[in-house]
């Protein structure tokens, strides 16, 4: 068998910030990607947002690891040249029937630390986008746009410089408690490590339940929601991020641009019981309809199917809104294991406090000697 210092399975921002942050501990660590390439899944079928932590509620993990990993990604992101903009977000009310929606968003936001927010009019709104439709507005100088594959990059660069190593095509198979260590079987290989991982993003209940020793209690159910977006071919006359007022399940379909200047609409949304990415074109009416709430010119033949994503949450249709789960022995009584649930959005914006929050869970035990 060989024996590795540390095991993270799931090679997405998730996975790879904990990676780093357990390397810059210390540890030797091994990440198990089971796609061809790292971050292919969550991690890139996503609006590439830097969320400045507006809509979560206060004192949840969601709101503090936001706030928190906002500033530590821009700081990555300019210590490691990775390509981002901070271009800020204007979320808005179509109606005024939706204003009360803006002074939910507003308080929620400063509750979790948010210091910046700004309320506007109408005719304030229009002053920094006018080709902008709304009752009122909310801006959010902090949020921006991101490069989410240089940033992976970059924080594989670091990870590995650390001495972490990447294996993709690496299927987990099981993994059991042995002593006061961990055996994951990945094909026909057995490896051995005193700390486990898991940040396997929508395989992450799957691998947690191949795990005898955890009470199946203790595994939250996992709820697929399908989210499409549509590209926008051409000129538009915005710089900033638009956002509607936020719905009970998701943010909303929202316009995004990326640094290259394409822009998006999305992502809507779909519970669905399989993994599948397939955009169906006739959903472009929903799409033209969600634009024009936002820019009344936008042109339908412009609009393009684009891609999709599957979102890992841990709350189904008429729920409330689940928090993350960052799951450790305090709760499931298994020395160097973390389990990761439900990790969404926002986390992107979080990965870095997530993996702080990781190596800190597990920073009682010691790094093997080298």
């Amino acid at each position: 068998m060989d024996e590795i210092g540390a095991i993270v399975v799931g090679g997405g921002v998730v996975g790879l910030a904990v990676a780093r942050a357990l390397a810059l501990a210390g540890h030797e660590v091994m990440i198990l990607e089971r796609e061809h390439r790292f971050g292919t899944i969550t991690s890139a079928r996503n609006s590439g947002v830097i969320h400045a932590g507006l809509y979560y509620p206060e004192g949840s993990l969601k709101a503090g690891l936001c706030v928190t990993g906002r500033q530590l990604l821009y700081d990555f992101c300019d210590s490691n040249r990775v390509p981002h903009r901070r271009c800020g977000k204007l979320i808005v009310a179509s109606n005024g029937d939706e204003l009360a929606a803006l002074d939910s968003v507003m308080a929620r936001g400063t509750a979790a630390g948010v210091d910046d927010l700004i309320r506007l009019s109408p005719t304030e709104a229009k002053a920094i986008e006018p080709a902008l439709a709304c009752a009122g507005a909310v801006y959010s100088p902090s949020s921006g746009i991101i490069d989410q594959h240089n940033l992976m990059l970059a924080l594989l660069g670091e990870a590995e410089a650390h001495g972490s190593m990447l294996v993709c095509d690496a299927v987990v198979s099981g993994a059991e408690r042995t002593g006061d260590v961990w055996k994951v079987t990945v094909g026909d290989a057995e490896l051995v490590t005193s700390i486990l991982v898991n940040a396997a993003g929508l395989g992450a209940q799957t691998l947690a339940r191949m795990i005898e020793a955890i009470d199946p209690a203790l595994v939250p159910p996992l709820h697929l929601a399908k989210g499409c977006y549509f590209s926008y071919a051409g000129k538009v006359p915005f710089s900033r991020l638009i956002y509607p007022v936020p719905g009970p399940a998701s943010l909303g379909t929202h316009f995004t641009l990326d640094l290259g200047g394409q822009a998006r609409f999305g992502p809507d949304i779909h519970w669905v019981d399989e993994i599948e990415y397939s955009v169906d074109p006739g959903l472009k009416p929903e799409f033209l309809a969600a634009a024009r709430r936002i820019w009344p010119e936008a042109e339908e033949d412009r609009l393009q199917p684009a891609y999709a994503g599957v979102r890992p949450k841990l709350s189904g249709p008429g729920m409330a809104t689940a928090d993350f789960v960052i799951q450790g022995a305090d709760v499931h009584g298994l020395a160097g294991l973390v389990n990761l649930f439900g990790i969404e959005s926002p986390g992107l914006t979080a990965s870095l406090a997530i993996a702080a929050q990781v190596a800190e869970m597990i920073g009682e035990q010691s790094p093997p000697a080298r």
